[in-house]
C-alpha cells in the first residue's frame, strides 16, 4: 500500500509570500478621464404616476405584476427598467404593449425601483 498523505490539518504556511513586496519604484496609479467611472445620472424627481397591479386572468393561474401608465418615456428606457426589476426580483419579465410585466407578486420591489427612478408608483386594483 502506498504512503498516504496526512489529513489531520497540519501546520499553516508559516509566512506570507507577498510580505517582502513593496511599492517603491512603481508608478502612481491614476485614472485617465476616459477610464474614470461615469457618475450615475441623477433621475429627475416626479416623472409621473405609474400604476402597479397584480394580474392572474388569462395566464393559467400564474400571478404577474404589471406596471402601466408611463408618460414621456420610450421603449428603450422601459426595457432598462424591466431589466433592473428582473435582476432585483430574481425572476423573468418582459415589456408588452408599453407595459412592464414581471413574473410573480413583486409589487414592493417594483415600487422601490420605480421610486428610485423618479416615478410615483401607485398600487392599483387588488
Amino acid at each position: 500500500m502506498a504512503d498516504k498523505l496526512p489529513v489531520e490539518g497540519g501546520s499553516g504556511l508559516g509566512h506570507n509570500p507577498f510580505a517582502g513586496l513593496d511599492a517603491t519604484g512603481l508608478p502612481a496609479f491614476a485614472l485617465k478621464e476616459s477610464q474614470a467611472p461615469a457618475a450615475k445620472p441623477e433621475a429627475p424627481r416626479n416623472r409621473g404616476r405609474v400604476d402597479i397591479t397584480r394580474e392572474k386572468g388569462g395566464r393559467g393561474g400564474k400571478t404577474v405584476t404589471v406596471v402601466d401608465g408611463f408618460t414621456g418615456i420610450g421603449l428603450p428606457e422601459k426595457e432598462q427598467l424591466a431589466k433592473r426589476m428582473r435582476a432585483a426580483c430574481g425572476c423573468g419579465g418582459t415589456v408588452k404593449e408599453g407595459r412592464i410585466e414581471i413574473q410573480g407578486d413583486q409589487r414592493e420591489t417594483v415600487a422601490r425601483i420605480l421610486s428610485e427612478a423618479g416615478f410615483r408608483p401607485v398600487f392599483a386594483g387588488g
